[in-house]
This record gives C-alpha cells, structure tokens and sequence, in this order.
C-alpha cells in the first residue's frame, strides 16, 4: 500500500464521493424517448459520466463539442438533468465513514469539481457534504476546469494549505492529471467511473485505491 503524508484531502465528486449516474444516465434516457430511441443501459453510460453532458451526449448520439447540433442537445440534457439531479444519488459506501476519521485525525477536506455550480452546490448540500466542507470548487468556480491545476490550486489557497500537503482523489485520468500540474499528491478512486482513460494503474497515481478505506489505510489512519 502507497503511503501517503497530507493536511488535507480534496475530492472529485461524481464517481469518487457520489454515486451520481443513475440521475445522468435518466436524464440522457429522457432525451432518448422522447424522439422514440431505445434507451441505454445504465453499464453504457456509466464510463461516460465523469465527462458530464458531453459525456453523455457523445454516447447517446454520437455528437461532440464543434459538431451540428451538440449545443442543442448539450442544453437540452443539462435542462432535463435539473430534474434528476438528486433521483437516486447517493455516496458511495464507505464515503461517510472515511470523511468522520479525517475529521477526527484533524486534516481538512474540500470538493474539487468539473461539474457546475448550479449542479454541485445543491447535490453537495442534499449529500451533507456542504456546510461540512466549507471547500466547494466548481467547474465554473475558475476560468479554468480540470485537468488543469487552477481549480486544485483555488481550493488549497480557501484551506490556507499549500498545494504540497494535500492529496487529490478523483476518478479520471484528468484529476491526477490536475493533481500533479497542481504539485499535489495524487489517489485514483478505483471504485469510480474511471471514463475512457484506461486503467488507473497507468495514470502515474501516487496510489490506486481499491476502496475508499484504502485511502485511510494510505495515510496511517486505518
């Protein structure tokens, strides 16, 4: 097991601290029906979450940013997915139970996400999560998104914690992309989406959790 030294923890939130894709994957399944397509599986679209809209547009039909019609389709998900966004979210096990021992171990924590703030602020709050932390960064927070270090680095200047004491822990080969732009140590939460980044064992990690246990086991608190 990696060990890991920190004084705070930050996280991606869907696929690391929430387990968000059922709402995402309705709401791409609404866009589905209502033009009398089949709907997808929720296996299908699971890879494609950590990638937020474009993620589910690009599996569902097949169109990307700069191509005809994505921006319609784009907007249309993101108005149908306000009224999914809390149906069937939940933590992941584990989760609590990790947060009350960094708490209790005395390291801060905050929320590092690509998803906007009119989604993530709500969903933290619904989750407890928010006013917990007092660290929310979104995807709109900053000029910049991840995988660039800009969110990391705001949400370490609100802990008043320099970039080298923390440790970021996120589902996608992006965060530990941003982690380590960021001067961060980095952890890739196994039990997530993971995308379409390949194995998370290839992602240049600090340490590759297998569960969110793990994570306490890293830095010598389990």
């Amino acid at each position: 097991m990696a060990r890991l030294t920190a004084r705070a923890v930050l996280f991606d939130l869907d696929g690391t601290l929430a387990d968000s894709a059922p709402g995402l994957a309705d709401a791409t399944n609404d866009m589905l029906q209502a033009r009398g397509l089949p709907a997808l599986s929720l296996a299908a679209l699971r890879p494609a979450v950590g990638s937020g809209a474009r993620g589910m547009v690009g599996t569902a039909f097949g169109l990307h940013p700069g191509q005809d019609g994505y921006d319609a389709l784009r907007d249309e998900f993101l108005d149908r997915y306000v009224h999914r966004l809390l149906d069937k979210t939940r933590l992941f096990d584990g989760i609590q139970a990790l947060l009350d021992r960094l708490e209790a171990a005395g390291l801060a924590w905050g929320i590092v996400t690509n998803k906007a703030h009119r989604f993530a602020d709500p969903m933290a709050r619904a989750l407890g999560l928010v006013p917990r932390t007092p660290v929310l960064v979104a995807g709109d927070s900053t000029p910049h998104t991840k995988p660039h270090p800009a969110p990391l680095l705001a949400a370490a200047l609100q802990l008043a914690i320099e970039p080298a004491h923390c440790v970021y822990v996120g589902d996608d080969v992006r965060d530990i992309q941003a982690g380590r732009a960021a001067g961060m140590a980095t952890a890739a939460a196994a039990w997530g989406y993971l995308g379409h980044g390949g194995r998370p064992e290839d992602w240049a990690a600090d340490a590759v959790l297998a569960h969110p246990n793990a994570l306490l086991q890293s830095l010598e608190l389990a």
